[in-house]
């Protein structure tokens, strides 16, 4: 059995996906662009500003369904030139404790909409 996360404090799928989906114990959130749900633009044209959108918007969906970032046990971050890696790397750690999740960065040919990051996240429920 699966359960959907929606939530209108973070962007809505863009395509044929759900924000995050619980299964069992895990909640896999989907790839979060950096966009901003108010305005559904990016939150701004830099590395740390789209880094801190794309978390907030995961933390935005976990929240949604009592959850927290501390919940996060796996991360991957896609970004479009791993030269920003050090700035991306400075934000993301304001997310986490010192218990940070695993995590995997890849540089890729090109992101939806031009985006300079995504970043995906499971997290484990189990209360």
């Amino acid at each position: 059995m699966k359960k959907v996360y929606a939530t209108n404090n973070a962007p809505s799928a863009i395509g044929p996906y759900s924000q995050a989906i619980q299964a069992g114990d895990f909640v896999y959130v989907s790839g979060q662009l950096p966009i901003d749900p108010a305005t559904g633009e990016f939150a701004g044209a830099d590395i740390a500003s789209q880094t801190k959108q794309s978390l907030t918007n995961i933390k935005s969906i976990l929240e949604s369904e009592g959850l927290s970032m501390e919940h996060v046990v796996k991360t991957t971050v896609l970004l479009q030139n791993i030269g920003d890696f050090g700035a991306m790397n400075e934000v993301y750690g304001t997310f986490f404790d010192s218990a940070y999740p695993a995590r995997a960065a890849f540089e890729v040919a090109a992101l939806p909409k031009g985006a300079l990051v995504e970043i995906e996240a499971v997290a484990y429920c189990k209360k």
